[in-house]
């Protein structure tokens, strides 16, 4: 047998597995809400493992493959999950803060700062490990901020600061 139809062997096999999620080196800080739609997240992907299973020959084997990839990721990340309290200031940005600050256009923002896992730029949470989470993290109302940005960096103001709710 040639090897071309060996290592062609080899790479579909290789390509039927799914690519392991990424396990960030930050700390897993999440808010009380994060935790509870991660530990959602893993329930429902072991509902539907569940149910691919009891299919037996006829379950989708990628499908299944990619859900117990799945599971590993969203089990690991509840395991490492450390909750951040919800602030009981509002004197400086904390995770769990919502934050409006302002650009050099006096145009407005506000963002709420969360664990990596519930961000969602189009909800305006932002991850609290970001470039903006980052620059904003410990700023006090007034603060006058370098937003390091990979359009370039651009200077922004704290206006004001809620706590979590």
């Amino acid at each position: 047998m040639s090897r071309a139809f060996v290592n062609e062997d080899h790479a579909a096999a290789q390509a039927s597995q799914p690519v392991e999620r990424h396990v960030s080196t930050h700390p897993n800080y999440v808010t009380a809400r994060g935790l509870a739609q991660l530990q959602a997240h893993v329930a429902a992907l072991q509902e539907e493992h569940g149910t691919q299973s009891a299919l037996g020959e006829a379950a989708d084997r990628q499908r299944l493959a990619d859900i117990e990839r799945d599971l590993r990721y969203f089990n690991q990340r509840v395991q490492s999950a450390q909750v951040v309290s919800a602030a009981n200031t509002t004197d400086k940005v904390q995770i769990g803060c919502w934050v409006t600050f302002a650009d050099e256009d006096d145009r407005q923002q506000r963002v709420q700062l969360v664990g990596e896992d519930q961000a969602d730029a189009a909800a305006q949470l932002i991850n609290w490990a970001s470039p903006l989470g980052k620059a904003l993290l410990g700023a006090q109302v007034g603060d006058e901020l370098t937003w390091r940005r990979p359009a370039g960096d651009q200077v922004i103001e704290v206006v004001r600061i809620e706590a979590e709710g």
